[in-house]
């Protein structure tokens, strides 16, 4: 058994012609994917700097104590100007864990950026008027350190670029709904 998977782990994230990817944990490299955890590794590293991004970003906006997560809520509640439930929130954020969810509401509640509003059982928030010009600071840094970047770096070819970054977002968003499939499969073994 020990030589097989020392095997594995010697040709883990070798691709065809010798060349070596990247991968994350070289004990998961199957023959029938390989690439999976050279993208589950960039994933890793991916979420975590963006992550990172969005917190410097808003404390750059004047916000230095919100969370990635405190600063997806509040962008999920701030667009398209329309109130929103705590299920609808989890759900466009694909979080299971609602009471995360409803700590950042109530951090951000504390702050004035978003405002609750009990109808019936339920409870709809809305940014204010300091969590809409928050939002807009966001922006306005987004555009000059992210955006920006991605301009200088795509060059003449920076429609490219961004052609290239909308086919990125649609196959994550196709392999998140492969991975939460997964995830129901693994909880009914």
């Amino acid at each position: 058994m020990s030589d097989v998977k020392d095997t594995a782990q010697k040709e883990a994230g070798r691709k065809e012609g010798g060349k070596r990817s990247i991968v994350s944990s070289a004990h998961l490299v199957s023959e029938r994917a390989a690439e999976t955890s050279a993208f589950e590794y960039g994933l890793y590293i991916a979420s975590n700097a963006f992550n990172r991004w969005i917190q410097r970003c808003m404390s750059a906006a004047g916000y230095p104590d919100l969370s990635a997560l405190d600063v997806m809520v509040l962008h999920t509640v701030n667009h398209r100007a329309k109130d929103k439930k705590l299920a609808d929130i989890c759900f466009v954020l694909n979080i299971e864990d609602s009471h995360t969810v409803n700590y950042a509401l109530k951090k951000l509640t504390r702050l004035g950026l978003v405002a609750g509003d009990k109808r019936g059982k339920e409870i709809f928030y809305a940014t204010t008027k300091d969590g809409q010009a928050a939002c807009a600071t966001y922006r306005e840094v987004r555009e000059d350190c992210l955006v920006s970047a991605f301009s200088a770096f795509g060059g003449d070819k920076a429609g490219e670029l961004n052609e290239q970054i909308g086919e990125a977002a649609d196959l994550l968003r196709a392999l998140s709904g492969l991975y939460d499939q997964a995830a129901r499969s693994a909880s009914s073994l």
